[in-house]
């Protein structure tokens, strides 16, 4: 399960319920069936909003949050959805690509780590190796002293190197 807005909601429930981290992972142990319920190192990470903070999260563990608050899944979580844009029986497409356009603006370094679900320090190594052989790295463009990168030549160009 993935968390909704960055976990706000999440926080916002905690707060109504009167609910912090210790106490939140206590009332995860008694409504679990099993009784293990979640550690309070567990629930940091999924309600969190520092650099340790977790965007996903299993699915139990979502659930056994959810309830504990008193709330929805579907109000604190998404589901991730796993389904092919191009159908596996026929020749065309039966299914709708519902996949968010490419923003039109540049982006951040953070921004597009997280959009890549990758860290900021693989594309630091990346566009260093690519100094390396005398080459720009596709989709950077430096703003005065501050990066910027072009998504679309970014993904072009890593398209194109994952075919070589």
């Amino acid at each position: 399960m993935r968390r909704l807005d960055k976990g706000a909601p999440l926080r916002a429930a905690m707060e109504a319920a009167q609910l912090d981290i210790p106490r939140l992972a206590a009332r995860t142990r008694e409504i679990d069936p099993d009784g293990a319920g979640l550690s309070k190192a567990l629930v940091g990470f999924i309600v969190g909003k520092g650099k340790t903070a977790r965007e996903e999260c299993s699915d139990r563990a979502a659930d056994l949050i959810a309830h504990a608050i008193g709330r929805e899944v579907t109000e604190l979580f998404e589901a991730p959805i796993c389904m092919p844009t191009e159908s596996t029986s026929t020749r065309r497409s039966k299914t709708k690509d519902r996949r968010k356009p490419l923003p039109d603006r540049l982006m951040d370094q953070r921004e597009l780590a997280e959009f890549l679900r990758k860290s900021m320090s693989w594309i630091d190594r990346q566009i260093t190796e690519a100094k390396e052989r005398d080459e720009l790295w596709p989709g950077l463009i430096y703003v005065g002293s501050s990066r910027r990168f072009d998504l679309h030549a970014v993904l072009d160009g890593l398209r194109q190197r994952t075919q070589a």
